[in-house]
């Protein structure tokens, strides 16, 4: 068994995105992000707070929006607005979740596509699904360079995805699929679920609940990447599957911390440097 590591897999992704950073800013481009965050949610403070810190070591502009909870719908869409019509911004993110009076749908579908580095507006989920994209979603593309870095060919695995969510589960399954694996997405209603999960050459949880995947859930030699982040009993960060008990049945597991996370970010960076250079008509 290895554990893949997130952290170096992200931190070799980050350095190719500062030389190219480098190339832009010799050209007079620079590469610039918005982040947008309502309220205090402490998860997402320390979610922004990383995101800060990778435009920092890429060589990004970053400007960060604080909006205070009671922020309303028409000053949310407003700063968006604002956010579309500014050069020096390529990329704009709106920190999910929202405070519950606001709409996260208008939102992100207010979100020029071109500079919509989530990947989350319709325009770019649909450009997924045909397999024709300017982004990929952070975590699903972070998920396929870790698969990358083991050496593992996906082409035709059997890849199972546990979690159906439209941030991480579903564009996953496209993604795997674009790479000739044959897919199958299961979720909390799926019967059986340990007799799917078994199949899997690669298997992928992401769905939220700490240390689901037990060890009899696993084939022998499979490649198993953790999408969770929850907190065990004891308040310890842990992911969507049991590592201790599984890592021996697997051929590559990643940890969590350390595994999937440190990815989103670094992809979120290279979708940022790709949108200034599409806006720039770099290609």
């Amino acid at each position: 068994m290895q554990i893949i590591d997130g952290k170096a897999v992200s931190k070799a992704v980050k350095e190719q995105v500062k030389n190219e950073c480098d190339e832009l800013k010799a050209k007079g481009i620079t590469p610039g992000l918005a982040v947008i965050i309502v309220g205090d949610d402490p998860a997402s403070q320390v979610y922004v707070r990383n995101k800060e810190r990778a435009c920092e070591e890429c060589g990004f502009y970053s400007v960060k929006y604080a909006l205070p909870a009671e922020t309303t719908q028409e000053e949310l869409n407003a700063l968006v607005d604002e956010l579309n019509g500014d050069d020096k911004i390529n990329g704009i993110l709106c920190q999910l979740p929202l405070p519950s009076h606001l709409d996260d749908k208008e939102v992100i579908n207010r979100i020029d596509p071109i500079k919509d580095v989530d990947a989350f507006h319709p325009v770019n989920v649909g450009a997924i699904m045909i397999g024709d994209y300017n982004f990929l979603p952070c975590t699903p593309a972070g998920v396929m360079e870790l698969i990358h870095s083991t050496g593992v060919d996906v082409t035709g695995k059997k890849a199972v995805v546990i979690g159906r969510s439209n941030i991480v589960g579903k564009p996953q399954a496209m993604l795997l699929l674009h790479e000739n694996a044959t897919v199958e997405i299961t979720h909390s209603r799926t019967v059986d679920l340990p007799s799917v999960t078994k199949t899997a050459d690669i298997l992928v949880a992401a769905i939220g609940k700490a240390k689901f995947v037990t060890a009899d859930m696993v084939k022998d030699g499979a490649v198993v990447i953790d999408v969770g982040m929850n907190r065990d009993e004891n308040g310890k960060l842990c992911g969507d599957v049991d590592f201790e008990n599984v890592k021996d049945k697997c051929s590559f597991i990643t940890p969590v911390p350390g595994g999937v996370g440190p990815m989103t970010i670094a992809m979120l960076m290279r979708n940022t440097l790709t949108a200034a250079k599409i806006q720039n008509n770099i290609r």
